[in-house]
This record gives structure tokens, C-alpha cells and sequence, in this order.
């Protein structure tokens, strides 16, 4: 080689070498946690039972800042990637029809005060009343709220007024809640009114399955499901629902054979969070405390739910002598991968029942800023993203997607129904 190539090649060597270190070193692993960070922020996070308007009702605060109390606000909603917020308008047994009476016009004032949100703070969130604008509101980085009735009392026995609440927003109702009501029999009432639905019943699944109002079967007895699963042309949803595989005995939540009927209908089952609906010693320890609170109301002349001052103080006493016993994020996700093996993983998500449950959230799910501590545990459970992101909103989506098709396929039908000729 000569001198000038010699040379050539050194100074090709010493350019190669300040190239390389003048080179940006390769960014460190993403670990566990900002891996599940960056996903709850990127997929469409979506959770079916929310009770802030109830708890607002008691006690207003402003949602669009951090609050002192509660498990939802705006900020903390953001931090944990909630985009599609169902607002539960809860409506206790006691304002149904047959009792106090008012259950309509409590349903409405929550509705005003859900609509209040979206028009005093416009910037944060944004009603909606299908699965397109709750795409397009999270699009534009707002919180979605849709909104899901808890307890049909509010229908008052008047198919009319399905049809109102349809049109101020409400797209699923829980058909009863702790009592049987004009609609069916409820999984807590001890003596069974109807047997499953009512006469009235069975017309407002229909009519539900007409108007696109998704039918959440949480609350109801086992009867009360079947039937629903017998009758609804639209797949169902449990909102706020576990597995009774692990609270034996205790119908609010789901058996084996239900969440795979559910499953096989096309449903899904969206777990509840609240510790004593998917712990085993946390579910027992409730059911003392319940047992024993219904004796002390009994025992000072007063219905067994009687919900008032001494009741509370009564409470209150009870977890002063008593360590409460709190689930973990893995109990959610084993009651996830419970109905992934019974349904499969197109069937299953979250309905936290956040403000909802009280003081009884598990460790690492404590708000809605929490989320994605049990991204985290799904992927470490060697769930694929795909699978992450439809347990965490895409299977609700696509439940909600085949109500409203099936609701306009029935529109559509009537329509030309209504235009055909009538011959003679």
C-alpha cells in the first residue's frame, strides 16, 4: 500500500471513530411501569360504572381540579388515561314508585348536573351518546361521559318515559338495584317478586333492544338474567359485576355458567373493584357487617336498610374494633383471567363502581389516576397489548357498537315497513 493510501485509509478510520462517539447512546428499556403508563394513555380506556354524580349530590365539589375527596376528578382521570367515564345516575330503592316515590325526577337532576360538567368545563369533558362521539371526544384528549341508569325504577312503568331517557343520554340502565321493582326481581330482595322480569319488564328489554339502550343485567336475580339472555335480540352487560367463583354463594355477582352464557350472547362482564366483591375474607367480612347493622336498625324499630345517623355511627363503631381486610390489584386481574378461561378474552372489562363502594378499593386502584397498575399486572400476567387494550375499553366498544346497529337495523326495518304499499 502506498504512503498516500495509507494515509487515506487512517484518516477513513479516524472519521469512523468521532462518528461513533459523537453518536446519541441508545435510550434505556422502558420499564414495567411506563410501559403500562404509556398504553393506558394510548388505547381507548373505557370504565362502565362511575357513581360521582350521586356523591356529588351529597356534597359538590368541582371535578374539572383535584378533589379533596372521592376517586374521580379531571386531573386524575388524565393521569390514569380515562378516556370514556360511564356517570352512573344511581337512584337508591328508596324513591321507587311503590316507596317514597320521585325516582324520575331524581334521574333527571342528575342528568342536568352530568350535562353541567360537559357545559361549565367544555375543555374537559364531553357528553356522549354514542360510541362515535366518545371516539371523537377522546380524540381530542376530553374525558367522554356517557351515562348508564342504575335502577330502571326511574321508568316509572310508562314505556314513554324509556324513551325520555333515551334522548337525554342514558345508554344502559341497570334494570333494579337492591330491591325488586316494577321491572324485575333483584339478586339482594330475600322473597322474589316476579320470578325473573315482569310483565313490564320483558316490554322494556324490548323496547331497550329498540331504542339502543344497552341492557345491564348487574343487580338482577339469576332469574331475572336467563330471561334477559332468553328475550334481548342485543348482547347484555354487567356493569359493575364480579364472579361469584370467588364470593360463593352471593348472587350479586356472576356463577361460572352465567359469564359463559354471557359470553356466548356476545356480552361482557365489566369487573367491579370493590374489595368485597372480588376478595373471599374481604366479601365475608362485609357480609358480618351488614348482618350485623340490619339486627341494630331492627333492634331500635327501623327497616333493615335504613340508611341515617345512627346507622352511620353504627359504622363507623364497627371498623373502629375491627382491621378491614382490603384486596390488591391481583385480585381484580384473577377475576379477569377467570372470565377470560370460562368466556374468553373478547368478554371481559371494568366497571370499577369508583365513589361507589366506599372505603373498600383495593390496594394500587385506589382512583381512576390507577389504571395502570393493572395494565401492569395484565402484561406481567403475559397478556398481549391487543388483549390489554380490549379488556380495557375495546370489548364495551364493540358491545355498544352491535347495540346501536341493531337498533337501526330495526329503525331501518320499520321504516320501510312504514312506506311499503299496503295492497288491497
Amino acid at each position: 500500500m502506498t504512503l498516500r493510501a495509507r494515509r487515506y485509509a487512517m484518516l477513513v478510520l479516524a472519521f469512523a471513530a468521532a462518528a461513533a462517539c459523537s453518536q446519541v447512546p441508545p435510550a434505556p428499556p422502558e420499564s414495567a411501569d411506563q410501559r403500562a403508563a404509556r398504553l393506558a394513555q394510548e388505547m381507548i380506556l373505557v370504565d362502565t360504572h362511575i357513581d360521582v354524580p350521586y356523591r356529588l349530590r351529597e356534597k359538590m365539589e368541582d371535578i374539572s381540579v383535584a378533589t379533596e375527596k372521592g376517586n374521580f376528578d379531571h386531573p386524575r382521570a388524565r393521569q390514569g388515561g380515562l378516556d370514556v367515564a360511564f356517570m352512573s345516575i344511581y337512584v337508591p330503592a328508596k324513591y321507587q314508585p311503590e316507596k317514597e316515590g320521585g325516582a324520575k325526577v331524581v334521574a333527571d337532576q342528575l342528568i342536568d348536573m352530568v350535562e353541567g360538567f360537559a357545559r361549565d368545563w367544555p375543555d374537559k369533558f364531553a357528553l356522549a351518546r354514542s360510541v362515535e362521539e366518545a371516539r371523537s371526544a377522546a380524540a381530542k384528549g376530553l374525558v367522554a361521559l356517557p351515562m348508564g341508569m342504575e335502577n330502571g325504577a326511574p321508568v316509572e312503568g310508562d314505556l314513554s318515559n324509556l324513551r325520555h331517557f333515551h334522548q337525554r343520554g342514558i345508554r344502559y340502565i341497570t334494570l333494579t338495584h337492591s330491591e325488586n321493582n316494577q321491572i324485575c326481581d333483584s339478586s339482594y330482595a330475600k322473597e322474589k317478586q316476579w320470578n325473573g322480569l315482569s310483565p313490564f319488564g320483558r316490554e322494556v328489554v324490548a323496547e331497550m333492544n329498540r331504542l339502543g339502550i344497552m341492557v345491564d343485567i348487574s343487580h338482577v336475580s339469576d332469574a331475572t338474567f336467563y330471561q334477559v339472555m332468553e328475550l334481548s335480540r342485543a348482547p347484555a352487560i354487567a356493569s359493575h359485576s364480579s364472579c361469584r367463583r370467588f364470593t360463593e354463594g352471593w348472587e350479586r355477582n356472576m356463577d361460572d355458567a352465567m359469564i359463559e352464557l354471557l359470553g356466548k350472547k356476545g356480552g361482557v362482564i365489566q369487573i367491579n373493584f370493590g374489595s368485597g366483591f372480588i376478595h373471599p375474607e374481604a366479601h365475608k367480612q362485609t357480609e358480618t357487617l351488614w348482618d350485623e347493622l340490619k339486627a341494630f336498625n331492627k333492634g331500635r324499630g327501623v327497616a333493615e336498610d335504613t340508611d341515617d345517623t345512627p346507622a352511620d355511627d353504627f359504622q363507623k363503631s364497627y371498623w373502629e374494633t375491627h382491621k378491614k381486610i382490603f384486596a390488591d390489584v391481583t385480585d381484580v386481574a384473577d377475576h379477569i383471567d377467570h372470565v377470560v378461561k370460562l368466556a374468553g378474552i373478547d368478554h371481559v372489562g371494568i366497571g370499577s363502581d369508583f365513589d361507589g363502594v366506599g372505603d373498600s378499593l383495593p390496594s394500587g386502584l385506589k382512583d381512576v389516576s390507577q389504571y395502570p397498575n393493572l395494565i401492569r399486572e395484565l402484561l406481567a400476567r403475559g397478556y398481549s397489548e391487543q388483549d390489554v387494550a380490549k379488556i380495557m375499553g375495546g370489548n364495551l366498544l364493540r358491545v355498544w357498537t352491535a347495540v346501536e346497529r341493531l337498533s337501526q337495523e330495526a329503525s331501518n326495518l320499520n321504516s320501510e315497513a312504514a312506506g311499503a304499499p299496503t295492497g288491497s
